[in-house]
């Protein structure tokens, strides 16, 4: 055998490198994924405030909320200012996101602060973009977060966390009258349905010029 059949035989029984591997303890547990695992937690003790209604309940309730709500932008902060950004961050975050505000709403039902409708709404359009985006996913489509889902979330946060804290408060800016939180809540869930329909449109729109895009790419190949 010559040095060069040799090498060729070495080669051909040469096993396959192992893939890099995109979830280990390490990157499972980096900080802006710890954020995130904070957030899914706090959504129990949320509700468990809010089981039992008063206005001392209401205001914790909310206060754990709006804590819950700012490691949202930490976590994504972190992940992008340290460069750790990783498959499973993108998973869990928005799983964060809408445990923490399909919980949340759920209780308000129960609360009778919010009506069916609209968390039907917010529910529905959830589901549809998660399938949309799972779907294009395994077609080997990404379609990125958009600008509205973004803001949709941030309204939504607001109008629950309103929602939450429920009564009238005398705020010192006003001296009219006090601020009637439930109004003011009920108001900016109102316009997250608005956002919520407007930027699931924007996904459908962005998955049908992806596939667009990569068929055109396709007959061009064929065609070259």
């Amino acid at each position: 055998m010559t040095s060069r059949e040799g090498t060729a035989g070495a080669g051909a029984g040469a096993l396959p490198r192992p893939r890099r591997r995109e979830v280990s303890l390490k990157v499972a547990f980096s900080l802006p994924n710890i954020v995130t695992y904070i957030r899914i937690l706090a959504v129990p003790g949320v509700l468990a405030v809010m089981q039992f209604d008063s206005r001392r309940n209401a205001f914790l309730a909310a206060m754990f909320f709006a804590l819950a709500s700012v490691t949202d932008f930490l976590d994504g902060y972190l992940a992008r200012r340290f460069n750790m950004v990783s498959m499973i961050g993108k998973f869990i975050d928005p799983l964060a996101d809408k445990l923490m505000v399909m919980g949340t709403l759920l209780m308000l039902i129960h609360l009778g602060r919010v009506s069916v409708w609209i968390v039907y709404i917010i529910l529905a359009r959830e589901i549809v973009v998660t399938t949309l985006r799972t779907v294009a996913a395994g077609d080997g489509l990404v379609i990125a977060a958009r600008d509205l889902g973004k803001q949709k979330t941030a309204i939504q946060m607001i109008g629950i966390w309103a929602l939450l804290v429920h009564y009238d408060y005398p705020i010192d800016l006003f001296h009219s009258r006090p601020i009637d939180f439930h109004i003011l809540g009920t108001y900016f869930l109102y316009v997250s349905v608005f956002w919520s329909l407007a930027s699931a449109l924007e996904y459908f729109v962005g998955f049908f010029r992806a596939l667009a895009s990569r068929e055109r790419r396709e007959s061009e190949d064929r065609s070259a």
